[in-house]
């Protein structure tokens, strides 16, 4: 089959093809984890952020090349997950950004698009490591600069292009020996490859069929963020502006920052809670009013509306009042479960604000108990989106936020968000583990600067050491440890720290690696396969172990890790 070009319904079915080629290999790709602990998820993340385009892109019934565009990059970047989602929208927004004005795709609009689609994720990217999915997309970018001038058929010229991924993908363990001693390749570079593999497949009219509803999957529903304090003692009658009101705006005349400004003015003069981000060619508006319609009208000045989205806040708390109530005449003894609420919409707003990334009920509790303002439940196995952390940001009355990520997987997600935020200031704290991120939250000063509490909270949770004890899932070699599956791993901040077959010894031989003379304080979080009895057991054995340091234990109720360890 020969094709000199590609038009706005090919380019279409190719990006669906490319949602479902990466979603039938999700649980291969997540298995290529160096580490191979429980809770791969790069192939889940890449293909939650795909799918989140693709729901947009099937949706348009009469594609042009401008409409998909804007459709593959706006819903990526929002539904964007852990750092390879993140990498992939940055790759389809460079990508998005050189095809958007043309009428069709010809080789040399690829080999463009390639290059602009590698420049833009490698910015993104605060430190670009070799032997990564960055890599490999570069590689197929410089291919294709190299097949423009060679070739003017576009399929002869993608699977060329994706040989060259392939054999670049085959060498990462070669620019990575953490990849080689785990006999992988880079997860997230597998994952591009079945990107590209699936549009072809589309191209050539052999790709799997689309199916518009969000796939199931764990992560999915996990995500959701809670908000860290309920409101359920607030009348009705104190809920001023009763409808929260969203919707997006397809931007179809000139929206510049002074629009902006009057936008965001006139949805002021009608309500509160008010956030307008912008992002290229759409509009992202949420408002709590008592006239939805007004805000529509005016939405529409500036161009067509979507995902319009209206909530009676006044009938949701009646009827959460009345959810509660039941609950507690049902099971007297147990608390009222936590629900998502927003803050009273008319909270006063605060200086600072707290997001922290966290899951675990106990560690929640901490987390509220030292003053993050609100959860998001995510980390290990379910990293949050882009939109769920802008979500957060929206119910955050406060003029400065700090998102604690708590995962390094995470922390390019909170940025993506932060970039995307105008009306409030917002700081990540590039907290890589839950320990670090409660650290950096009790060094908070309220009477520095922002900045110099960024400066300082970043350096307080540099003090602290991480362990984390969990299980494998199948047999590696990483650091020079043989590991087999059904080991108990102790995993720090650089490596792996120790492996064993029961977890009590293997807790105290991590700690061993972790303690040193200056250590004074141990703080050991217990997971929700762990029985209180056994974790103040293994507490009195750690005590006895390090008799100079003082060991603290914290119901953490953490999924798949049974242990969470710091020492400071």
């Amino acid at each position: 089959m020969e094709l000199k070009s590609v038009d706005a319904a090919l380019l279409q079915k190719a990006v669906l093809a490319a949602a479902k080629g990466l979603e039938a290999k999700k649980e291969w790709i997540n298995e290529l984890n160096v580490f191979p602990v429980p809770d791969g998820d790069t192939g889940t993340n890449m293909t939650m952020t795909i799918m989140a385009a693709a729901r947009e892109v099937a949706a348009i019934e009469n594609p042009t090349m401008e409409s998909i565009a804007k459709a593959l990059s706006s819903g990526s970047l929002r539904g964007a997950r852990g750092n390879s989602g993140v990498i992939l929208s940055q790759l389809f927004r460079g990508f998005t950004k050189e095809i958007k004005e043309s009428n069709e795709i010809t080789v040399t609009t690829l080999a463009n698009a390639f290059t602009r689609a590698t420049e833009t994720a490698y910015k993104a990217v605060m430190k670009p490591k070799e032997g990564t999915i960055l890599t490999v997309a570069k590689g197929m970018a410089e291919k294709a600069v190299d097949l423009a001038t060679q070739t003017d058929d576009v399929i002869d010229f993608l699977t060329q292009v994706i040989e060259e991924g392939d054999y670049v993908l085959s060498q990462t363990p070669e620019m990575l020996p953490v990849l080689k001693q785990a006999g992988v390749v880079d997860s997230g570079g597998q994952g591009l490859m079945q990107v590209m593999k699936g549009g072809l497949d589309g191209l050539l009219g052999k790709g799997i069929p689309f199916d518009a509803v969000a796939p199931a999957s764990g992560n999915e529903g996990s995500a959701k963020p809670k908000v860290a304090a309920g409101s359920d003692d607030l009348s009705t009658s104190d809920i001023k502006y009763g409808y929260c009101t969203e919707f997006i705006v397809n931007v179809e005349k000139p929206y510049d920052m002074e629009e902006e400004q009057k936008f965001k003015g006139y949805l002021e003069s009608i309500g509160d809670c008010v956030v307008v981000v912008s992002d290229d060619d759409i509009i992202k508006v949420h408002v709590h009013t008592n006239h939805p319609g007004l805000a529509f009208e005016k939405g529409l000045t500036y161009g067509s509306l979507s995902r319009m989205k209206i909530d009676n806040m006044r009938e949701e708390h009646h009827e959460r009042l009345i959810q509660n109530a039941s609950n507690v005449a049902q099971t007297p003894d147990a608390p009222a479960e936590a629900k998502e609420e927003a803050p009273a919409a008319d909270e006063p707003r605060k200086p600072y604000g707290f997001i922290a990334v966290s899951i675990g009920e106990g560690l929640g509790e901490i987390f509220k108990g030292i003053g993050a303002d609100y959860l998001i439940e995510g980390g290990q196995t379910m990293n949050p989106s882009t939109e769920d952390m802008l979500n957060a940001i929206d119910k955050v009355n406060a003029d400065v936020i700090y998102i604690l990520p708590n995962n390094k997987n995470i922390i390019l997600a909170a940025e993506q968000a932060k970039s995307l935020v105008e009306d409030k200031k917002i700081f990540v704290v590039p907290s890589k583990t839950v320990p670090q991120g409660i650290a950096a939250l009790i060094n908070f000063l309220p009477d520095l600067s922002p900045e110099e509490n960024l400066e300082n909270m970043t350096a307080e949770m540099g003090h602290i050491r991480t362990g984390q004890i969990t299980y494998a899932v199948r047999n590696t070699n990483i650091d020079g440890m043989e590991i087999h599956e059904g080991d108990i791993m102790g995993i720090g901040d650089s490596g792996m720290l120790a492996v064993g077959q029961d977890v009590e010894e293997t807790v105290l031989e991590t700690l061993k690696r972790m303690v040193d003379d200056e250590s004074e304080l141990i703080s050991v979080y217990y997971g929700e396969d762990v029985t209180e009895e056994k974790a103040e057991a293994l507490v009195k054995k750690a005590q006895e172990a390090f008799p100079n340091c003082e060991v603290e234990l914290n119901d953490g109720g953490q999924p798949i890790y049974y242990y969470l360890l710091s020492v400071e």
